[in-house]
């Protein structure tokens, strides 16, 4: 062996004990770009892997591709946007917005992240909804709770026909996702007249289904409930496919 090859081998088995492999020598802005194509958890993971992954990964670049591309313009919508605005990194930006859904829409819907994924959640208050005789007093009741999300919500007085309706733009939904569709609402002591075991049809763009609000066997007690059976593929060129997997880690 030459001293010119002799001096290769040298030199490459020194980078190895160094321990930092050829990823070290990247420069970090080349590791956040790809970090960039992951997902929050695995950024969080990657971060424990050297310290240059570390700097990379918790980098500004890596986690406004996390952000929804518009989330300026959605944080405008809210009632205090400065104070989204001022923080320090977007990490932490968004972590606030995953455990504090932000009320957008002069109070009326609210928007949050998902966690793992950042995918983007919307929930719609009872005043963004079209509920049949909702202004009518004697069947309806509008009303606070000061554990809702909400500044108001509408209370169930008596009615013979209950028909409620909602909607919201695809393109406001995060791309190739699954989404599903729930009603939420709570029962007050003793349950309610006439949801007892009683058949109730849900449907999701022209998908019908029936569903039960109170089933026979659910004890009556006051509690929230979510309606599961209003869930459907939204078939949009924008959402358009769903790949199943296993939950990913728990995300820092």
């Amino acid at each position: 062996m030459d001293n010119k090859s002799r001096n290769k081998v040298m030199v490459l088995e020194a980078e190895e004990e160094v321990g930092g492999g050829e990823f070290e020598h990247l420069p970090e802005g080349c590791i956040a770009n790809i970090v960039s194509f992951t997902t929050p958890p695995d950024a969080c993971v990657l971060s424990l892997v050297s310290s240059s992954f570390r700097s990379a990964s918790v980098t500004d670049f890596v986690w406004e591709r996390f952000l929804p591309s518009d989330y300026q313009a959605i944080i405008s919508q809210s009632s205090k946007p400065s104070t989204l605005t001022n923080y320090s990194s977007k990490k932490d930006l968004y972590l606030h917005l995953c455990h504090n859904p932000l009320l957008i829409d002069a109070g009326k819907k609210s928007f949050a992240l998902d966690k793992l994924n950042g995918k983007i959640c919307y929930m719609l208050s009872a005043r963004s909804l079209s509920i049949v005789w909702g202004d009518t007093p004697r069947y309806w009741r509008w009303t606070s709770v000061p554990a809702a999300r909400f500044s108001e919500v509408a209370e169930l007085v008596s009615v013979c026909w209950l028909e409620i309706k909602g909607g919201i733009k695809s393109g406001t939904l995060s791309e190739k996702t699954l989404y599903g569709a729930y009603l939420v609402f709570k029962q007050r002591s003793g349950g309610a007249y006439g949801f007892y075991n009683q058949p109730v049809e849900v449907s999701v763009e022209g998908r019908r289904r029936t569903v039960y609000l109170e089933e026979a066997e659910t004890p009556r007690r006051p509690r929230e409930q979510i309606v599961p059976g209003i869930f459907s593929r939204v078939r949009s060129r924008f959402l358009d496919s769903f790949d199943a997997a296993p939950p990913p880690p728990r995300l820092c």
